[in-house]
């Protein structure tokens, strides 16, 4: 099931083709990263979800509900937390949530309760103090409170780790891994590692097209050049494969690499054991998403 579909969406400022055919399809309950470089169309792209932008052509849905520009029916399912979000800086978190309930008409008790659930899991329920003295991390951590406050099928965050520094990006990534369980999770961004260690699906946007998406696993399958890493206990083992083998990659630490389109592991595997040659490693490389969108881009 899709909880959200893009087909064929175009979008030009002015003579710059900005998205050019962006089909997209997000699986409910995933944390789906969408992958593009500074300035490839992602927050294009978003803005077009929410309504906010209109688009030259293409159809947007959102759990299978029409997206109409001007129109915000749609955002009913949404959270949305923006790259840099904005407050008003002398309220404090809890009575930003509560002006945030109050103007969408949730009902008091349960705006009291779902904001403490929300403060509590965000990490700032024993902050009294006012949102001018937050941290960037901080202000993070409300935008998604915020964004979550009604409940929705959707939580669209855009960069949300950008800014921050590596003990605030752990506290955001964390964060959306844990709200999957209450809503499907969209985060744009062009740091890999974020989308490595929490997304289960991926979509890579270049060019202004789509240029692969679907699970990471089957992504990483389908490019993966079974290339193999090994390292020797000395130098001298690494000098005796470098001569039997000399198409390999040399690397520190005495570590070659190869792939199979090279030679074939059994035969280097063979070669290792017939001239006693002591390894300290032998493993496959996994490729990493920065690896494969680097390859993908370049096709």
């Amino acid at each position: 099931m899709e909880m959200l579909r893009i087909v064929q969406l175009h979008k030009n400022f002015g003579d710059k083709q900005v998205l050019c055919g962006v089909n997209l399809s997000v699986p409910k309950g995933s944390v789906f990263g969408f992958i593009g470089k500074n300035g490839s169309g992602k927050t294009t792209t978003m803005k077009t979800v929410l309504g906010l932008l209109q688009a030259d052509s293409g159809e947007l849905f959102v759990d299978g509900e029409k997206v109409v520009y001007g129109q915000t029916a749609t955002n009913r399912h949404i959270g949305y937390l923006p790259d840099v979000p904005q407050f008003y800086p002398f309220m404090t978190a809890t009575e930003y949530l509560r002006f945030c309930g109050e103007i969408t008409g949730m009902d008091k008790t349960e705006l009291q309760t779902r904001s403490q659930e929300l403060l509590q899991m965000v990490g700032l329920s024993d902050e009294k103090h006012r949102i001018q003295g937050y941290s960037r991390g901080m202000k993070q951590r409300l935008g998604i409170a915020a964004a979550l406050l009604h409940k929705p099928t959707l939580l669209i965050c855009d960069e949300p780790t950008s800014a921050l520094d590596p003990v605030g990006r752990k506290e955001i990534l964390d964060i959306l891994s844990a709200v999957r369980e209450q809503t499907t999770v969209l985060f744009s961004t062009h740091i890999l590692t974020d989308v490595e260690r929490i997304c289960s699906d991926v979509a890579f946007l270049d060019g202004g097209k789509i240029i692969e998406q679907g699970k990471i696993e089957d992504i990483k399958a389908k490019y993966r050049n079974e290339e193999y890493r090994l390292q020797t206990q000395d130098e001298d083992g690494a000098r005796k494969v470098l001569a039997a083998f000399p198409c390999m990659q040399g690397g520190a630490n005495n570590q070659l690499t190869f792939t199979e389109k090279t030679y074939s592991a059994k035969e280097v595997l063979r070669f290792v054991a017939n001239e006693d040659v002591a390894l300290v490693k032998w493993e496959q490389v996994e490729p990493s998403l920065e690896t494969l969108f680097m390859g993908v881009a370049e096709k």
